[in-house]
């Protein structure tokens, strides 16, 4: 068992930015699980068709590599802007954002192409996490979360996990018109595509939100899920298949 664990660890993604030692951070890839195609293999979402038995398994997996003992806030994602204390999580809940100053308690959420942001402030003494796909993004899912933290937003750090790049995402229309009528400048973060509709740039949105809000300390956001079919689960490239981690916790 321990020699599975270490070979999920290894595969696991550590954050890359200045948070206190308090905080601790992690976002899993596809590898290091049980499940077998199309979930191969360390799937963590319950709502895709795996077998209950091998999502068990995997979290349990990831709980031993990260000498995790509290279960995380697990979420029932939904791309809307709710909120939740990641201590009151008991089940999982409808809300795409956790946020909690207790120690051990792990907020989480999950992706395969939406963008996981997560959050802390400069001291360690506030952690979040956030599901961003581009309906919260618009709606103000991350704008929703640093209000519920209590800290003015230029004492956060923002980390942007695995999403869909720049280079692939395809959109329409409508979600062009839902970014500009938040604001004009967001016409920078889309650009023609081949077929005649627009590739959207989902990290330099939330770039420019957390800006908006106040937060200058921005990291990550180099990944591509579409792309990296070897590390990443990727809801456009293959419509049945697992989901990805994103946790944050103070210590």
């Amino acid at each position: 068992m321990m020699e599975r664990c270490e070979r999920l660890r290894e595969s696991l993604i550590m954050p890359d930015w200045p948070a206190p030692v308090q905080v601790r951070a992690v976002s899993t890839t596809r590898w290091g699980g049980v499940s077998p195609p199309p979930y191969e293999s360390l799937n963590l979402a319950g709502h895709v068709g795996d077998d209950p038995a091998h999502i068990a398994e995997n979290r349990q997996r990831l709980a031993t590599a990260l000498h995790r003992v509290h279960e995380p806030a697990w979420l029932e994602q939904v791309h809307g802007t709710t909120v939740v204390a990641a201590e009151t999580v008991a089940a999982p809940v409808i809300a795409d954002a956790a946020w909690t100053r207790a120690l051990n308690r792990a907020c989480v959420v999950m992706t395969a192409d939406c963008l996981p942001v997560l959050l802390c402030d400069r001291v360690g003494t506030v952690v979040a996490a956030v599901h961003a796909g581009w309906r919260g993004l618009a709606a103000g899912v991350i704008g929703a979360t640093v209000a519920r933290l209590g800290t003015p937003p230029m004492e956060l750090l923002a980390w942007l996990g695995p999403a869909i790049g720049p280079d692939v995402f395809e959109v329409g229309e409508e979600v062009r018109a839902a970014f500009l009528g938040l604001n004009t400048g967001n016409a920078v973060c889309f650009r023609p595509s081949p077929a005649g509709r627009w590739l959207a740039d989902l990290y330099e949105l939330a770039r420019r939100q957390l800006r908006g809000l106040g937060i200058s300390g921005i990291y990550g956001g180099e990944f591509c899920t579409f792309s990296a079919p070897e590390r990443f689960f990727s809801y456009r490239r293959e419509p049945r298949t697992g989901r990805m981690a994103s946790l944050i916790w103070l210590e």
